[in-house]
């Protein structure tokens, strides 16, 4: 799958949106990528998740660990390719926390995947999370990187594409200045 394909299944899929967001970064952009309308086809997924899986199946990883919400579905399809553990990092305190009995051990081979990055909070909350319990990162995949260049990472990193999305801080909006009503996307509410 190359970069063209991925966002044809966006378009396809009517999960690439126009308008006036506000991301779950808290940032404001003109364009959204519903990934949840893309994974809700299981064939689309099926597809995104195996290439994932193709793109980190020599680092060696054991675990795969996903970011709640998006990123419970993509880890666990990952890891199903790849044949080892997937576990989940859910919010809790000041940033990630493994519940329902998930843990890691010292030194184990961790990749980590999700679906969209913007600002890179979630990846970094997951990074210190694994690094908490002093597993190795041995690969970072991503679905779609909308970060511009900005956002980079002491890890192995890839991403299936990467677009060019702009956004904002809310108060240098200009779709905000312009008066387009904003239409709130994601899970963080913050």
């Amino acid at each position: 799958m190359n970069e063209a394909e991925l966002i044809r299944m966006f378009k396809d899929a009517n999960a690439l949106l126009t308008g006036h967001f506000k991301l779950t970064s808290g940032r404001h952009s003109d364009v959204y990528y519903e990934k949840f309308t893309l994974l809700s086809q299981p064939a689309a997924c099926t597809r995104i998740c195996a290439e994932m899986a193709d793109r980190i199946a020599g680092s060696g990883a054991v675990t795969v660990v996903g970011p709640t919400t998006g990123g419970i579905i993509i880890a666990y399809d990952v890891a199903r390719y790849l044949g080892i553990e997937a576990i989940y990092a859910e919010p809790g305190g000041e940033g990630r926390v493994f519940k329902r009995g998930f843990s890691l051990e010292k030194g184990q081979k961790v990749a980590i995947v999700d679906d969209v990055l913007t600002t890179g909070r979630s990846i970094r909350e997951v990074i210190s999370l694994v690094n908490s319990h002093q597993a190795e990162i041995v690969a970072i995949c991503l679905m779609l990187d909308r970060s511009n260049d900005t956002v980079t990472f002491d890890h192995p990193f890839t991403a299936l594409a990467a677009v060019e999305a702009q956004s904002w801080i809310p108060d240098d909006c200009p779709l905000c200045a312009d008066g387009l009503p904003l239409t709130q996307r994601g899970s963080r509410k913050k």
